[in-house]
């Protein structure tokens, strides 16, 4: 028969024997091999009132190790007798019980019949026990695991009782079972949120392969040919791009249809450190009204008639990357509010849902209208202008930068030669001549068809190009700024003196000007006398 457990005037107190004991750490055990952390909670309430009745005490408790505070052990599940009152204490502290939790963070137990049983040492946690008012013998057990302790299993009694050893070394095989019970519930949940997150990039990966399926097509060029250039004009743009790269900054790119402004766009993408994700690319002026909320934002199923699922708008795509939004100005006026939260919130909210997703989004726009004009009209909004104008970037025309049309034309012909098979050794001067000459109003876009149009004709190694009668037509200046319109003049009249800047029949004399004052323009304006015709061999 297990020691008599009474003192004083409990001399009725349950003794079990050592075999019911051993009953019950079975029983325990067995109820903790298989709950998953969602069970964890309720099924150590259960263990904790089984461990009530069976002793026949009036309290027991489990404290866990606070992850922010090692020193605190914070009460998390607390089973009492009937008529014992609530619980009296929430936590325990090096402050308020420096001796007793000195001893748990050691790994070792605490236990007494009598407040005054505990060491002079502990004259600080005396003082604490006595504030809380009916005095209890009480055990405290931690749950020990090597060298970490993960918290406290404690049991008190109403009453000054003895504790026998064969009790107390039965609550310590409890104790490390509820301790490996929580390791592994929380190796479990840890293991959950990694296979949710690993879940969570595969989704986002198979979204972006999707996108990029969609999108390949629209690279075409971009996909195999390297960013040419040359001009001074366009060294000062990537300049500027390579500058704003490493920033979090909005960049705002303006020019004309054709000029390169998704080039810019993806080399600042690239120069980046959201790099290692896909850039997102929205063509706001090729999505139908009625769909920009829903492409650009998401939806939920049910949103709207017709929409059968849910979608990821192209912001919760790019989380994390860049979306270029070209032709901005195309988006409608309610789109655009949205648009105005996204930027300074840095949330969305899907069709259909109300609840805000924060995301983490680069947003480069870009257009090739006058947006200060579409300011001033009501067609956008001035808040919104004001927060995406951050940082912008003035992409210029082909014909602001001639110098870069002989390598951009041999990295077509290199591009489609590969493409149809052809092989070219040589391009005509007079073609090469007529497209350093012409003004190029579709730019970039439209010298690539061009070269596209010359390669499928071509029939031996010699690429002759012709400008079609219809586009070899002077651009008219009404749509030009004056700054075009002057550095279209002062080129023709360089081209026209063979680029003779000073002396008789120079271009300063030409223009009235002198040959600094000259000089100085041409130097602010980006016009610069093409290095050469061609990277390769010109032929007449």
């Amino acid at each position: 028969m297990m020691q008599e457990l009474t003192r004083g005037r409990i001399s009725s107190f349950f003794t079990p024997e050592p075999f019911e004991l051993d009953l019950l750490v079975s029983d325990i055990s067995s109820s903790l091999i298989r709950p998953g952390p969602d069970e964890m909670d309720a099924v150590l309430s259960e263990n904790l009132q089984k461990i009530l009745d069976f002793l026949q005490i009036d309290r027991a408790a489990l404290f866990l190790r606070e992850k922010e505070n090692p020193n605190r052990f914070i009460l998390t599940h607390l089973k009492i007798r009937p008529g014992c009152g609530p619980a009296q204490m929430p936590f325990l502290t090096t402050d308020s019980f420096p001796w007793m939790t000195s001893q748990y963070l050691k790994g070792l137990e605490t236990k007494y019949s009598r407040i005054d049983d505990l060491p002079d040492e502990a004259a600080t946690d005396k003082e604490t026990l006595r504030s809380f008012g009916p005095r209890y013998s009480a055990m405290a057990v931690p749950l020990f695991d090597i060298d970490e302790v993960y918290g406290i299993l404690a049991l008190g009694v109403a009453e000054e009782i003895i504790w026998p050893e064969e009790l107390v070394s039965r609550i310590r095989i409890v104790a490390h079972v509820f301790c490996n019970a929580l390791i592994r519930s929380k190796t479990t949940e840890q293991l959950y949120v990694t296979l949710k997150e690993l879940e969570k990039t595969k989704s986002q990966l198979e979204r972006e392969n999707g996108y990029l399926r969609q999108e390949i097509k629209m690279e075409g060029l971009h996909a195999r040919s390297k960013f040419l250039y040359r001009s001074r004009a366009m060294t000062d743009v990537v300049a500027k791009a390579e500058q704003v790269a490493a920033t979090k900054s909005t960049v705002f790119l303006v020019g004309e249809t054709g000029s390169g402004k998704e080039m810019i766009a993806s080399l600042i993408h690239e120069k980046s450190r959201r790099s290692p994700r896909t850039m997102i690319r929205v063509n706001c002026g090729a999505i139908p009204s009625a769909l920009v909320e829903s492409e650009m934002f998401g939806r939920e199923k049910g949103a709207y008639t017709g929409a059968l699922s849910r979608q990821i708008g192209r912001f919760e795509l790019a989380h994390q990357s860049t979306i270029f939004l070209d032709e901005i100005t195309d988006l409608p006026l309610e789109v655009q509010v949205k648009l105005l939260r996204v930027l300074e919130e840095k949330t969305i909210e899907r069709l259909g849902n109300p609840k805000p997703i924060l995301i983490d989004v680069r947003v480069i726009a870009a257009t090739n209208k006058n947006l200060e004009k579409a300011v001033q009209d009501g067609k956008f909004r001035e808040d919104l202008y004001y927060r995406l104008n951050v940082f912008p970037i003035e992409v210029p025309p082909l014909r602001e930068r001639r110098e870069d049309i002989p390598m951009l034309v041999w990295s077509f012909v290199d591009i489609f030669s590969a493409e149809f098979g052809k092989k070219v050794e040589t391009i005509s001067k007079r073609s090469m001549d007529a497209m350093m000459e012409y003004s190029w109003p579709g730019n970039v876009r439209e010298l690539r068809n061009t070269v596209e149009r010359a390669m499928i004709v071509l029939d031996s190694t010699k690429l002759h190009i012709d400008l079609p009668k219809e586009i070899t037509a002077k651009t008219s200046i009404a749509g030009m700024t004056l700054k075009q319109i002057e550095i279209q003049h002062i080129r023709k009249v360089l081209e026209g003196s063979t680029w003779k800047i000073r002396g008789k029949n120079g271009a300063a004399e030409i223009l009235g000007m002198k040959p600094t004052t000259l000089e100085t323009r041409m130097v602010k304006l980006g016009i610069n006398r093409p290095e050469s015709k061609s990277q390769k061999s010109i032929s007449e």
